[in-house]
Formats: structure tokens, C-alpha cells, sequence
């Protein structure tokens, strides 16, 4: 039994943060974790900021990790990590989905996006553990673009530090997805899974 382990999704409404947040957290419960949580959702949920913790493990009671303490952010919008770096520290994971989403104040001209540069920059003042993929991209290459989620789901597996059994992650994804959607939320999780370990492999 682990002590802590605190995961924060971050992204934009309509994305599948929530989704993905209750996938973690029913695979954490289905192998005899204890389990805390919390979700933020922004003013207006579809393009809004949505923000979801997942704590685990036998020291943990309240909902929300303490600043610093964030052991694998997954961040499904890159902007958006940014607004949780104050949780992060030097050993903290990022994985990051590089496909970007303008909100809807830069649309209209009352807000500027960063480059992803500037963002990753940022990052790296805290920590030098992160991980870029384009999530979007490997969810078309999967077959569906709303399997975005699950790629990262795979990928958030693939840091290797969490307590979960893969398969663990597979059942809960077949226990709530349509049968007909399965397989190719399978391959999504499979995708995210391989493209975080090899790029694990070229941090080293």
C-alpha cells in the first residue's frame, strides 16, 4: 500500500478530463486503494477550464493535494498546465497533449496564447520530467478523435508510477464504455502507453 500519490488532469470542457479522472479512480478502487478527489469546472463547461485530483494511498484524507506535492500532472490543453504549475515540483511528471485549443478570449482578440515554447519553458523552471505528445493525433491514428482522453489515460500508465494494474485500467474502461466503442479506446490507451515510454527512454 502506497502512502500518496496525487494526479491532476487538467484541460478545457468537452475534452473528457472528468472522464478520464473517474477511469483513474475507479481502476485505483478496483485494486484496494483508498481514493480522494475533487473537480473544478470553469464558467462555462464546454471550452472552460476543467481541472480533476486523484489522491491515492493510505496518507491521504483530504481532496486536494498541497502546493508542490503533485506527483503526475496530464495536461490535455497546453495552456492549461500552466494554471496548476504552483502544484508541481523538480520530481513531478508532466505529460502533456501538444494539440493546441484557442479559447475563446483570444478568438476575440481579448487575450494572447503563448507559444507552446514559452509554456514548455515554464515548465522546465520546475521540472525537467516532462513528456510531449500530440494526443489528438494518436486518437485520429486510433480511429476516433474522442479517444484523446484515453490516450493520455495510456500514457499517464506508462510513467510507470502508478499502483495500478494495466489491465485493472482496461476492465473499468470496458465496464463503462459501449461495447462497440471498446477496442478502439483499447488501442488509443495502448498508443499513449508506448509513445510515453519511449519518450521516458530519451529523458534518460
Amino acid at each position: 500500500m502506497i502512502k500518496e500519490l496525487n494526479v491532476l488532469i487538467s484541460g478545457v470542457g468537452g475534452q473528457g478530463v472528468i472522464l478520464m479522472s473517474e477511469l483513474l479512480g475507479n481502476s485505483a478502487v478496483r485494486d484496494g486503494l483508498k481514493v480522494r478527489g475533487s473537480e473544478v469546472l470553469g464558467m462555462a463547461v464546454r471550452g472552460g477550464s476543467v481541472f480533476s485530483s486523484i489522491r491515492m494511498g493510505s496518507d491521504v484524507y483530504g481532496p486536494l493535494p498541497p502546493l508542490g506535492k503533485c506527483d503526475i500532472l496530464v495536461t490535455m490543453e497546453p495552456s492549461e498546465a500552466l494554471r496548476n504549475v504552483t502544484f508541481l515540483s523538480e520530481s513531478s511528471v508532466v505529460i502533456l497533449n501538444t494539440s493546441i485549443v484557442i479559447p475563446f478570449t483570444v478568438s476575440l482578440g481579448q487575450s494572447k496564447y503563448p507559444s507552446l515554447e514559452a509554456i514548455l519553458e515554464k515548465l522546465r523552471k520546475v521540472s525537467s520530467k516532462i513528456i510531449k505528445l500530440d494526443a489528438t493525433q494518436l486518437a485520429r491514428e486510433a480511429g476516433n478523435l474522442q479517444t484523446t482522453n484515453i490516450v493520455l489515460l495510456g500514457a499517464l500508465f506508462g510513467t510507470g508510477r502508478l499502483p495500478i494494474k494495466i489491465e485493472t485500467a482496461k476492465e473499468a474502461i470496458e465496464e463503462r464504455l459501449p461495447a462497440k466503442v471498446v477496442p478502439v479506446n483499447f488501442k488509443a490507451f495502448d498508443l499513449g502507453y508506448e509513445t510515453c515510454q519511449k519518450a521516458l527512454k530519451a529523458l534518460k
